[in-house]
């Protein structure tokens, strides 16, 4: 198939694209949003131990997912994959999906940046949300290198907060001594279990990230070291942070506290152990992350609707937005993410929809959910390419890991639709909560649907689907900026 563009080669080392997976899941939201969240609503004791098996789980579904995505380096990473592991008809499915699931992560942080910002200055949320859709546009369409550089330096900043809280907790616990019972395995068994795990794993998406920039990597192995590392880093710093809150209020308490709007969890540990300048440099620290998050996702977006339409499977035009054979950046994806992002703000914002008990909650789950569901159709893409793309691969690498992810990612995607009402605050026996599984399957089964279409109307597409990524002799590599 012949490619008339493609992203820059070479601009992209194992740590820049490192630094977008940790950025995509911001180590800041998670300390202030979601280790906060997560005791509040589930009253588990032990969600250090949770984050510790969540990580474990995902490190397994990533296995699959690297091995498939060295084997097929391809900016649509979930989509290469299900084509080469299943079938032209998964992989669209796949890529549906993928667009569904990244959008709404990155949608649902414009309502938590918006509502931050206006509990902070003033003014209307989707005001604020607006000015931060600007922002990402502008920077969207910049060469990747430029981006790189700023989430290092805001993800740099957030981890010396997070040091810093850490430090406070420890240096003064509550009862005068440290606690390991968020360790402890008879904390487990406990009804809101559940949503414990959900949450946990929500606050590790984006850790596949980097399989995104495959085509941007110095090398084909720079992506497996910056997933692994990255998911080892962030499930290591959040089960940590974790305790350290547990540590600060007691173990025994941390629920109550963290659901209680008036303690101030986590800049009241900062301030009592720091002084009271740590909250409005914690809240700076915490605005920055929240878009450089928003602009990881949609780095990852925009090259996946690139990467599709180069191939024809979304209309040509997305492809072709650079200005000769390469570009520097996927302009035609990231103006449609923005399109889409806009859209949709103005729709909550019209309807009058909570910025954050709706935008943020709804949306993110969504997203998590449909990535939970992607990493293991990739795992069993891995073990369907055991005879085949894996054919040199370790059977660890190709079957046990991928089959042991499966069998957990599986009791923890349970885990999610069964509390997915839960999850989101809605009333009891509402059956609202399950348009969401809803939705993911809509977008499979509608990528299906047009693979199907494509399949009969325009078989020079369908046969090149997740064959468009030149050749490494076809463009020439990159000579600006590399990071």
């Amino acid at each position: 198939m012949h490619v008339q563009v493609a992203l820059a080669r070479k601009t992209l080392s194992a740590w820049g694209m490192g630094v977008f997976g940790a950025a995509a899941s911001a180590p800041m939201v998670v300390l202030v949003g979601g280790v906060v969240a997560t005791y509040a609503s589930t009253q588990v004791t032990t969600v250090p131990l949770v984050f510790l098996l969540v990580g474990g789980v995902v490190a397994l579904l990533l296995v699959g997912y690297t091995a498939m995505s060295r084997q097929v380096p391809h900016a649509a990473a979930y989509y290469a994959i299900l084509t080469r592991g299943m079938s032209r008809r998964w992989g669209v499915a796949g890529g549906a999906v993928a667009l569904v699931a990244y959008n709404g992560i990155q949608i649902s942080l414009y309502g938590l940046l918006g509502a931050t910002m206006a509990n902070l200055v003033g003014g209307s949320w989707w005001v604020w949300a607006g000015v931060g859709l600007v922002l990402v546009a502008v920077l969207g369409v910049r060469a990747v290198a430029l981006s790189t550089v700023l989430l290092a330096t805001v993800l740099a900043g957030s981890l010396v907060i997070i040091v810093l809280f850490v430090a406070s907790a420890l240096a003064d616990p509550a009862g005068g001594t440290l606690s390991w019972e968020g360790f402890a395995v008879s904390g487990l068994e406990v009804s809101g279990i559940g949503g414990a795990l959900a949450l946990c794993l929500a606050a590790l998406m984006g850790v596949d990230a980097p399989a995104s920039f495959a085509e941007e990597s110095r090398d084909n192995s720079g992506v497996t070291r910056a997933v692994f590392a990255g998911v080892l880093f962030l499930t290591v710093v959040y089960a940590g942070t974790a305790w350290a809150m547990g540590i600060a209020v007691g173990t025994d308490q941390v629920a109550a506290v963290a659901a209680d709007p008036n303690s101030g969890l986590p800049f009241s540990v900062l301030e009592q152990g720091l002084g009271g300048f740590m909250t409005p440099l914690a809240q700076m620290m915490l605005i920055l992350a929240m878009i450089t998050s928003l602009l990881a996702f949609h780095n990852v977006v925009a090259r996946y609707v690139f990467a599709m339409a180069r191939e024809g499977v979304l209309p040509a035009a997305l492809a072709r937005s650079g200005n000769g054979t390469r570009v520097s950046a996927p302009i035609g994806g990231s103006l449609l993410q923005t399109g889409i992002a806009a859209l949709v703000l103005v729709a909550f914002a019209a309807l009058h929809a909570d910025p954050v008990a709706t935008l943020f909650t709804w949306l993110s789950t969504l997203g998590a959910l449909g990535l939970l569901c992607l990493l293991l159709a990739a795992s069993v893409a891995a073990i369907g390419a055991r005879n085949g793309l894996l054919s040199g691969v370790g059977i660890g690498s190709s079957v046990i890991a991928p089959l042991c992810g499966v069998t957990l990612g599986a009791v923890v995607l349970g885990a999610m639709v069964i509390n997915v009402g839960s999850l989101l605050g809605a009333a009891e026996g509402s059956r609202s909560p399950y348009l969401l599984p809803l939705i993911i399957a809509v977008a499979a089964i509608g990528g299906s649907l047009w693979a199907g279409l494509l399949r009969r109307s325009r078989p020079d597409v369908y046969q090149g689907i997740s064959q468009g990524r030149p050749d490494t002799h076809a463009v020439p590599d990159d000579v600006g900026v590399t990071f």
